[in-house]
């Protein structure tokens, strides 16, 4: 049974295309993730399953009710934690739990039993009277995940839920969200523009890039396209004609030169590795380092796109800017 499903779904804005006539669906249960770079329009598509935004077409349907017909119904059934921090500071941890439990109705002998439970599911009970604006930033990000539960919802949207934590704090929010889904049975979709993020949490992955989805399946079978090992050889000189041979060699799977990084996908990398350093020499090319590692979403991103999630953030802030001079000189 799916929790969500999703047809062609679409946003413009002002002729600009942010989500693109993507499809999917999301199992009961499943922890689901939308892996892409800022910009890529996986906040717009959070933002059109949980109502927030009228899609311009397509359909959505969430816990069986539809996102453009029955907003209430989808809303009352869901959680959201939002990319920016929504808690009141100058509430302590409880009032901020208990004033969103009295927004969804809930009578004050469940309210004081749920509140009391969801405290201890984010390991925040000692600090439940400590005004929020107190709150370390992890702290902060588990109460707002708390504050998502309080109502019990069937589906649990994740907006960036790490962002801009250090690594300790952040692999404790992953425990955290893990937890919830595989202990407590919360389906759970999540956006990330960290690779290391969607390839631990998720069970299932859509690669967003420009709107679209470029790919869509478990981590391990997206990894599996690019097969083997991947042998990156950083090099310098003219490497036109060692690729052209190299693209004969059937052994070799995937080819991509990133800079001077020309990064191979191949089985039992290890042994291959004299034959590539043989060839670069044959062919002028110097091979001044050599990395043997397996697959990551890194490279299958790469691998989809021919770019790294990084230049298409840059890229994207580029679009940005460009898009405010539009603007700016129309309104002239």
């Amino acid at each position: 049974m799916n929790a969500i499903k999703v047809e062609n779904l679409t946003k413009k804005f002002n002729g600009f295309v942010a989500v693109d006539h993507i499809s999917f669906s999301v199992a009961t249960g499943e922890l689901f993730g939308l892996l892409g770079p800022n910009g890529a329009g996986k906040t717009t598509t959070i933002n059109m399953l949980s109502t927030l935004l009228k899609p311009t077409s397509g359909f959505g349907e969430v816990n069986g009710f539809d996102i453009s017909k029955n907003k209430n119904d989808v809303r009352r059934s869901i959680g959201v934690v939002f990319q920016e921090p929504a808690l009141d500071t100058k509430l302590t941890g409880r009032e901020n739990l208990e004033f969103h439990a009295m927004m969804y109705g809930i009578n004050k002998e469940t309210r004081r039993e749920r509140i009391k439970k969801v405290l201890e599911l984010v390991d925040l009970s000692d600090r439940a009277r400590t005004l929020v604006e107190k709150y370390s930033g992890g702290m902060k990000r588990r109460l707002e995940i708390a504050r998502g539960l309080i109502h019990r919802p069937k589906v649990l949207f994740l907006d960036e839920p790490t962002l801009g934590l250090d690594a300790q704090t952040k692999r404790h929010i992953w425990d955290y969200i893990k937890m919830l889904n595989k202990e407590h049975k919360v389906t759970i979709i999540l956006t990330t523009h960290y690779m290391e993020e969607a390839d631990f949490l998720c069970d299932k992955i859509a690669i967003m890039d420009y709107g679209k989805f470029v790919a869509l399946d478990t981590p391990e079978k997206l990894k599996d396209i690019l097969g083997g090992d991947v042998v990156s050889l950083e090099i310098k000189g003219n490497s036109d004609i060692l690729m052209n041979q190299l693209k004969k060699w059937d052994w070799i799977k995937t080819m991509n030169k990133h800079d001077e990084v020309l990064s191979m996908t191949m089985e039992k990398g290890e042994r291959r590795i004299p034959e590539l350093i043989r060839a670069a020499q044959e062919n002028e090319v110097d091979v001044t380092c050599v990395h043997l590692r397996k697959p990551s979403l890194e490279d299958v991103f790469l691998h989809f796109t021919g770019r790294t999630i990084r230049e298409q953030e840059s890229s994207q802030i580029d679009r940005n800017r460009e898009m405010i001079r539009w603007r700016t000189w129309r309104r002239r």
